[in-house]
């Protein structure tokens, strides 16, 4: 005579190791966020092991070793990405904020202008350093075609300026230091 014993019931591990299994394919993006809800729902709600195993059974497979190996290189390539940039920031030529009595400085190509800079990025009237009521400067892009940017975000309006911040005219960038006093 043959005993048929009903199903374990499922253990809390057992739950965990199945919503660990749906939490990872969500991270992935192998699966939808609202999947991963509704199958966590019924892990939560599992009375056995078989109603675990089918939560994950049509899962995709994990991704590969080359593709672990691949994402890895590509983390450390970024990191010395990183890395050679915040190395390179020092290194910036210095642009020493005036320390006198105008209110205005123009950044440009053209001639006319009060700083020239001499690269093709840099539109004939590219942008503007003012000085506020308060005695700080805030610069503004005057349209230029390569754009203003200060600390690697580009301007679309009035950013005020400070020691150490650093702004690019196009492609030319610079280091903020506070200026001189005037003699």
């Amino acid at each position: 005579m043959s005993s048929t014993h009903p199903p374990f019931r499922a253990s809390d591990g057992e739950r965990d190791r199945a919503i660990d299994e749906l939490r990872d394919r969500a991270v992935e993006g192998r699966i939808s966020h609202d999947t991963f809800v509704g199958r966590v729902d019924q892990a939560l709600r599992a009375r056995n092991q078989d109603e675990l195993d089918r939560l994950v059974a049509d899962l995709p497979r994990r991704r590969s070793l080359r593709r672990r190996l691949t994402d890895l290189v590509s983390s450390a390539s970024d990191f010395s990405t990183g890395l050679r940039s915040a190395w390179r920031r020092p290194r910036l030529p210095r642009l020493a904020l005036p320390d006198d009595d105008r209110a205005r400085y123009v950044v440009g190509r053209g001639s006319a202008c009060d700083l020239v800079l001499a690269d093709l990025t840099v539109s004939r009237v590219h942008a503007e350093l003012r000085r506020d009521p308060d005695g700080g400067w805030m610069l503004v892009d005057l349209g230029s075609l390569n754009g203003t940017r200060l600390n690697g975000w580009r301007l679309v309006g009035p950013a005020r300026v400070r020691s150490g911040d650093e702004v690019s005219f196009g492609d030319c960038g610079f280091l903020v230091s506070a200026g001189l006093p005037s003699v």
